[in-house]
Protein backbone atom coordinates (compact mmCIF):
# COMPACT_ATOMS: atom_id res chain seq x y z
CA UNK A 1 0.00 0.00 0.00
CA UNK A 2 0.75 3.61 -0.44
CA UNK A 3 -0.42 6.64 0.86
CA UNK A 4 -0.05 10.12 -0.86
CA UNK A 5 -0.84 13.69 0.95
CA UNK A 6 -0.55 16.53 -0.85
CA UNK A 7 -0.48 19.83 0.53
CA UNK A 8 0.04 24.01 -1.11
CA UNK A 9 -2.85 24.62 -2.06
CA UNK A 10 -4.73 28.09 -1.90
CA UNK A 11 -5.57 31.59 -3.36
CA UNK A 12 -3.65 32.90 -5.87
CA UNK A 13 -3.78 36.37 -8.29
CA UNK A 14 -3.28 35.49 -12.16
CA UNK A 15 0.54 35.60 -12.71
CA UNK A 16 1.35 33.98 -9.47
CA UNK A 17 3.32 31.30 -8.37
CA UNK A 18 2.62 28.16 -6.16
CA UNK A 19 3.93 24.69 -4.87
CA UNK A 20 2.35 22.22 -3.93
CA UNK A 21 3.55 19.30 -2.48
CA UNK A 22 2.78 15.19 -2.40
CA UNK A 23 4.70 13.20 0.65
CA UNK A 24 4.31 9.30 -0.12
CA UNK A 25 4.40 6.75 2.19
CA UNK A 26 4.63 3.25 2.56
CA UNK A 27 5.53 0.72 -0.07
CA UNK A 28 7.73 3.56 -1.92
CA UNK A 29 10.15 0.83 -3.42
CA UNK A 30 6.97 -0.27 -5.58
CA UNK A 31 6.15 3.37 -7.28
CA UNK A 32 7.33 3.23 -11.03
CA UNK A 33 6.23 6.81 -11.57
CA UNK A 34 4.30 9.62 -10.34
CA UNK A 35 1.92 12.50 -11.56
CA UNK A 36 -0.02 15.64 -11.24
CA UNK A 37 -4.20 15.13 -12.49
CA UNK A 38 -6.42 18.21 -12.11
CA UNK A 39 -10.36 18.77 -11.83
CA UNK A 40 -11.53 22.03 -12.71
CA UNK A 41 -15.20 22.04 -11.60
CA UNK A 42 -18.14 20.56 -14.15
CA UNK A 43 -14.81 19.01 -15.94
CA UNK A 44 -13.30 15.60 -16.19
CA UNK A 45 -9.77 14.68 -14.71
CA UNK A 46 -6.98 15.65 -16.89
CA UNK A 47 -3.39 14.91 -16.74
CA UNK A 48 -0.83 17.85 -15.65
CA UNK A 49 2.59 16.51 -15.18
CA UNK A 50 4.32 12.72 -14.43
CA UNK A 51 7.94 12.07 -13.28
CA UNK A 52 9.24 8.70 -13.53
CA UNK A 53 11.72 7.03 -10.43
CA UNK A 54 14.83 8.16 -13.41
CA UNK A 55 13.00 11.74 -13.35
CA UNK A 56 11.59 11.38 -16.76
CA UNK A 57 9.10 14.31 -16.59
CA UNK A 58 6.22 15.02 -19.25
CA UNK A 59 3.85 17.61 -19.17
CA UNK A 60 0.52 18.27 -20.88
CA UNK A 61 0.33 21.67 -23.75
CA UNK A 62 -1.42 23.10 -21.73
CA UNK A 63 1.30 23.83 -18.51
CA UNK A 64 4.61 23.48 -20.57
CA UNK A 65 6.85 26.23 -19.56
CA UNK A 66 4.93 27.19 -16.75
CA UNK A 67 4.97 24.42 -14.14
CA UNK A 68 7.85 22.25 -13.20
CA UNK A 69 7.30 18.30 -11.41
CA UNK A 70 10.63 17.76 -9.55
CA UNK A 71 11.35 15.16 -6.96
CA UNK A 72 15.05 14.40 -5.87
CA UNK A 73 14.71 10.94 -4.70
CA UNK A 74 11.73 7.86 -4.14
CA UNK A 75 11.97 8.86 -0.34
CA UNK A 76 11.34 12.61 -1.11
CA UNK A 77 8.08 14.53 -1.81
CA UNK A 78 7.22 15.36 -5.62
CA UNK A 79 6.96 18.46 -5.80
CA UNK A 80 4.90 20.71 -9.16
CA UNK A 81 6.14 24.11 -9.45
CA UNK A 82 3.55 26.28 -11.06
CA UNK A 83 3.94 30.01 -12.06
CA UNK A 84 2.46 32.02 -14.94
CA UNK A 85 -1.13 30.97 -12.63
CA UNK A 86 -4.17 31.70 -15.06
CA UNK A 87 -7.52 31.39 -13.89
CA UNK A 88 -8.02 28.15 -16.09
CA UNK A 89 -5.36 26.27 -14.06
CA UNK A 90 -7.89 26.67 -11.17
CA UNK A 91 -9.01 23.35 -10.01
CA UNK A 92 -8.15 20.56 -7.38
CA UNK A 93 -4.70 19.20 -8.06
CA UNK A 94 -4.61 15.61 -6.94
CA UNK A 95 -1.42 13.12 -6.96
CA UNK A 96 -1.25 9.76 -7.71
CA UNK A 97 1.28 6.85 -7.72
CA UNK A 98 1.77 4.10 -10.12
CA UNK A 99 2.86 0.67 -8.39
CA UNK A 100 5.07 -1.45 -10.71
CA UNK A 101 3.66 -4.64 -11.59
CA UNK A 102 4.60 -7.75 -9.28
CA UNK A 103 6.01 -9.44 -8.36
CA UNK A 104 8.03 -5.83 -6.94
CA UNK A 105 4.48 -4.59 -6.68
CA UNK A 106 0.83 -4.92 -7.62
CA UNK A 107 0.25 -2.50 -10.53
CA UNK A 108 -2.35 -0.37 -8.64
CA UNK A 109 -2.58 2.98 -9.07
CA UNK A 110 -2.94 5.20 -5.77
CA UNK A 111 -4.25 8.54 -5.48
CA UNK A 112 -4.30 11.24 -3.06
CA UNK A 113 -7.10 13.22 -1.87
CA UNK A 114 -6.27 16.29 -3.14
CA UNK A 115 -5.29 19.83 -3.01
CA UNK A 116 -7.41 23.01 -4.41
CA UNK A 117 -6.22 25.82 -6.24
CA UNK A 118 -8.01 28.69 -7.45
CA UNK A 119 -6.50 31.37 -9.31
CA UNK A 120 -8.58 34.77 -9.52
CA UNK A 121 -7.88 38.68 -8.43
Amino acid sequence: QVQLVESGGGLVQPGGSLRLSCAASGRLFSINAMGWYRQAPGKQRELVATITTRGITNYADSVKGRFTTSRDNAKDPVYLQMNSLKPEDTAVYSCRADSLPPPLGNGMAYWGKGTLVTVSS
